[in-house]
């Protein structure tokens, strides 16, 4: 075997040495496979150390003026990063073409003689607009035969909703959903650059599903920019309002009659009323995701308390039984059927007080919306007056 052969099958780690036939060659054989491993342990060794010294990435800049550069704020970023995962991938925030139209549709739906028109909204999927939303909406019709009810809602706005709202449709009742333009809507308002800020991923929405937040500002927007009457869509109409004007409910009193707390459920408001532009105003200023009610309830009794009485605001605040008669802590009542002993008394002044003093009822389905309309019960009568096509009362 010769010297070439041996070093190149040392140099890829076959055993030779041991086969080699000189004692010289085979020293020098092995003389350089330690000399290779030495070499190769100070390279890796070399490698770690380097790597022990190396950093996660950090974001720069460069500074146009001094062309210097200098660290980015890597912690803020991925703040910003955080927030936009926490917004709605889909429907809320996109444009297409039927946010396009969405203005056009609105002007052509309400062109109609409309008796009233209604506003609601609808951020949920359109599987989840149940029985109970569709009495709802039948009871708007009941006292409003010639009204308009526009669904602002992207979910419904399609052919699975298009069957949902069919019935009512077909008894020739004018409702319509309608997948709306939020930009458009908050243009030239002081949520518009609050929206942008929510959009880009620079204000933290908070814990509360945004979906309800935005629907708390969908409705003040949508009412600035046309007028009308917002409803949620778990309050049941008992008559018309047509006589109400820029009107907006108490849901608590005091001893003294004062109103403790007022209530964004049902609001009744001309077009570009100066209370409306104020709500809107306080909603972008003094956002919090993560207080439920801040930007609700709260807030519309923040910016009245501070208003009402001043000159150049012009509305009407009614009492908790106009729209409010039944508190979200008793409204489980209504749903069962009265005992024997103390219920059916409060059970039929209630329905009395409904029948003579209420414009409405909200259901608080943030308490009752798992409760089953039981046969018997004061929901079910209420339910039964004032519903059109009247199906499926008592699995609601």
């Amino acid at each position: 075997m010769t010297f070439k052969r041996v070093v190149s099958h040392e140099i890829f780690g076959h055993r030779l040495v041991s086969r080699s036939k000189s004692p010289v060659i085979s020293i020098v054989l092995f003389s350089l496979l330690i000399f290779f491993m030495f070499a190769y342990s100070i390279i890796s060794n070399m490698s770690l150390q380097s790597a022990a010294f190396t950093v996660l990435p950090i974001s720069f800049t460069i500074s146009t003026q001094r062309n210097m550069i200098v660290e980015g704020d890597g912690e803020n970023d991925q703040f910003h990063r955080g927030i936009r995962r926490k917004l709605p991938e889909n429907e809320i925030f996109r444009s297409d073409e039927l946010t396009e139209k969405f203005h056009g549709r609105v002007q052509e739906f309400f062109n109609h003689k409309c008796e009233v028109q209604f506003f609601m909204t609808w951020i949920s999927t359109a599987e989840s607009f149940g029985t109970r939303e569709i009495l709802a909406v039948e009871s708007v019709f009941k006292a409003h035969p010639h009204g308009c009810l526009m669904i602002l809602s992207r979910t419904l706005d399609s052919a699975q909703g298009h069957m949902i709202l069919k019935p009512l449709l077909d008894r020739g009742f004018k409702v319509q959903a309608v997948t709306p333009d939020l930009p458009f809507l908050l243009k030239n308002t002081p949520a518009e650059a609050w929206f942008n800020d929510i959009k880009s991923g620079e204000k933290d929405p908070g814990g509360i599903p945004l979906a309800q937040n935005l629907s708390n500002l969908m409705r003040l927007a949508a009412l600035y920019k046309y007028g009308g009457i917002y409803l949620d869509t778990d309050f049941i109409v008992l008559k018309s309002f047509k006589g109400l004007k820029n009107t907006i409910g108490a849901q608590s009193i005091n001893s003294a009659k004062n109103w403790t707390r007022l209530n964004n459920a049902v609001l009744v408001f001309d077009m570009n009323h100066p209370l409306l532009y104020k709500f809107i105003e306080e909603f972008a200023l003094t956002f919090d995701g993560n207080k439920w009610g801040h930007n609700g309830p709260y807030m519309v009794s923040r910016v009245v308390h501070r208003v009402e009485g001043r000159p150049g605001y012009n509305f009407t605040i009614l009492p908790p039984v106009a729209f409010y008669p039944v508190d979200w802590i008793k409204i489980v009542r209504l749903f069962k059927v009265p005992s024997q002993q103390a219920d059916p008394k409060w059970f039929e002044a209630k329905l009395q007080e409904l029948n003579e003093k209420s414009y409405g009822l909200h259901l608080w389905n943030k308490q009752s919306s798992k409760l089953m309309v039981e046969e018997g019960s004061a929901m079910g009568k209420l339910l039964s007056e004032h519903c059109v096509l009247c199906n499926q009362i008592y699995s609601s």
